[in-house]
């Protein structure tokens, strides 16, 4: 396993709409471990392959009462209640605020051996799916923020690029 180079806000691959997998093979294998193995080095709780430069469909997140999860193609097809959290983002170091997510969601997707699941989540699994699936569709945690809000981080986002 290898620990992958992080991308930081201001790189192109983190505004991408991330690419479909279309086959899980040893390849995609060899990206999740490298990604899982990133995520730890790096302190985070999730990972999307556009934050490792690779814009596929990819997610992993660990929460320490669930384990690992690996979703590949997720798809939020549900989405109940509302929670206001605060959250970092490990492609943007430093910046921290509160953002509004769904309290509860469901996301389709297929695992390691290309079975299709289903998973509902609430509370802190919820809020880190949201996050890493908006990585997949190009988005930022502060692009949720409000205008006055990202004024108000401007210049720690300058620090990063």
């Amino acid at each position: 396993m290898a620990v992958l180079k992080l991308q930081k806000y201001g790189s192109p691959v983190l505004r991408e709409k991330a690419m479909p997998v279309s086959k899980v093979d040893n390849e995609v294998r060899e990206l999740v471990e490298n990604m899982i193995e990133t995520m730890y080095a790096e302190g985070g709780v999730g990972l999307a392959a556009p934050q490792v430069g690779v814009s596929k469909k990819i997610i992993v997140i660990d929460i320490e009462e669930k384990g690992v999860i690996v979703l590949i193609n997720p798809v939020i097809i549900k989405r109940e209640g509302e929670t206001k959290e605060e959250e970092g983002c490990l492609s943007v170091p430093g910046v921290y605020s509160t953002v509004r997510r769904s309290s509860t969601i469901t996301v389709e997707a297929l695992d390691l051996d290309e079975n299709k699941i289903r998973i509902t989540q609430e509370g802190f699994l919820a809020i880190a799916l949201q996050h890493e699936i908006d990585h997949l569709e190009g988005y930022l945690f502060i692009d949720r923020l409000s205008p006055a809000k990202r004024l108000m981080i401007k210049d720690q986002l300058k620090e990063i690029v």
